[in-house]
């Protein structure tokens, strides 16, 4: 997982163009690098975020099939 991370930043890192982003109410200019570092760990920590919380609601799931 971590060298996959360390790819993106090393492709993000080549790249200096600036990319404008919209957001529903603002718009802002980054570079490809940050977009990417930022994406990439957004994805990261949701992931990480989501899975925490799948594993926290199967013991709770068995309990309530048990009982």
């Amino acid at each position: 997982m971590f060298v996959l991370l360390i790819i993106a930043f090393i492709f993000g890192s080549q790249n200096e163009q600036l990319i404008t982003l919209n957001y529903l109410i603002a718009k802002s200019n980054m570079p490809v690098a940050m977009a990417v570092s930022l994406f990439t760990m957004l994805g990261f920590v949701l992931g990480i975020v989501f899975m925490l919380f799948l594993k926290l609601l199967r013991p709770l799931k068995r309990k309530r099939d048990k009982g």
